[in-house]
C-alpha cells in the first residue's frame, strides 16, 4: 500500500472520477458518484478479482483523499466486508497496481 500513500491529502478533483478511462482499465466502477462532496464523503470502486467482489474505498475529507483501503464483500450480506490479506493485496496490486496509480494520478492533484 505505500505506493498510494503519495495521493494521501492531495485535494480530490471529483469531476475526474466521472466516466474515468483510468478506472475503468482498472477493472473498477462506481455506481453512485455524487455531484458534489461534502465535509466528508467515501466513495466505492467495485470490482470482480478471482471470484471475490472487491470495494476499493476512497475516503475524502475536506476535499482531500485521506483514506485508500481495499475489501472484499460477502456476496451475501454486502454489509460484510472484510480487508485484503497481504498476500491477497500483493496478487491484486501486481495485477491492477499500475492501472489503479494511474486512476489516482488522474484524480488528485
Amino acid at each position: 500500500m505505500q505506493r498510494f500513500k503519495q495521493f494521501i491529502g492531495k485535494d480530490f478533483l471529483l469531476g475526474s472520477v466521472k466516466g474515468s478511462e483510468a478506472l475503468q482499465s482498472a477493472g473498477f466502477v462506481c455506481d453512485c458518484i455524487p455531484d458534489s462532496t461534502g465535509d466528508f464523503d467515501e466513495l466505492e470502486f467495485a470490482s470482480d478479482w478471482e471470484g471475490k467482489h472487491l470495494l476499493l474505498c476512497v475516503a475524502v475529507l475536506m476535499g482531500q483523499v485521506k483514506r485508500i483501503m481495499f475489501v472484499v464483500r460477502n456476496s451475501d450480506d454486502p454489509d460484510d466486508v472484510r480487508p485484503l490479506g497481504e498476500a491477497e493485496l500483493k496478487d491484486f496490486l501486481d495485477q491492477r497496481g499500475g492501472q489503479l496509480l494511474r486512476f489516482f494520478e488522474s484524480i488528485t492533484q
